[in-house]
């Protein structure tokens, strides 16, 4: 099966994107979500974070309190990449053994930070949803009522459009108008079609 990276900024579009791949029929691995199943009560990772930062960041019931995360991770670099040591490799793991369990032409990974965390290579091809920076501001600022400045800040930490653009394969521009989105989606959807077929053909 061909497996295609979706990456992105904060604010470019993955999700959407995902969701019109989804339509189309092809079967969608989230990195998210499976960071929110790995860090479930009672977890490995769980445990691994609550003995590296402190369980102050667990709720009453057990849960884990992701907003008191995110501040310290972005407020204290060396906490993200603390974070990140616990947290990449198991996701990792089970996005491959995800994506090995599909059954279909092509499916995609949903990875935010795939150059952050260089997991090009558990996918055979890299998909980059791309706006202007200014678009990016605009659209979490609205999403989550949060001020431009704590949206550029967010960006600060994630890799910059250039670095994203070097490592892609394919890319999206999803400048808000949504009939060129989904005829962009369409034209790669057939591409990936006719890649899954070739590579079937060659096995």
């Amino acid at each position: 099966m061909l497996t295609i990276g979706l990456t992105g900024g904060v604010g470019c579009g993955k999700s959407t994107v995902a969701a019109l791949f989804e339509k189309r029929g092809a079967p969608v691995v989230d990195a998210d979500v499976i960071t929110r199943e790995l860090t479930t009560p009672g977890s490995p990772s769980l445990e691994r974070i609550v003995e590296t930062f402190g369980a102050h960041l667990l709720m009453p019931d057990g849960r884990l309190d992701r907003s008191a995360l995110r501040r310290l991770v972005f407020d204290q670099p060396p906490a993200r990449r603390q974070l990140e040591a616990i947290l990449h490799p198991r996701v990792r793991e089970e996005i491959s053994r995800r994506l090995g369990q599909l059954c279909a032409p092509y499916g995609l990974a949903v990875i935010p930070l795939l150059v952050e965390s260089r997991m090009q290579d558990t996918v055979d091809r890299v998909l980059v949803v791309d706006c202007e920076e200014v678009l990016q501001i605009a659209r979490v600022s609205t999403r989550d009522g949060c001020s431009p400045s704590a949206v550029r800040a967010i960006m600060a930490t994630q890799a910059s459009r250039a670095a994203r653009r070097a490592v892609a394969d394919d890319t999206i521009v999803n400048d808000g108008v949504a009939d060129a989105l989904e005829a962009a989606v369409e034209r790669l959807h057939e591409r990936y079609l006719e890649l899954a077929a070739g590579r079937t053909r060659s096995a």
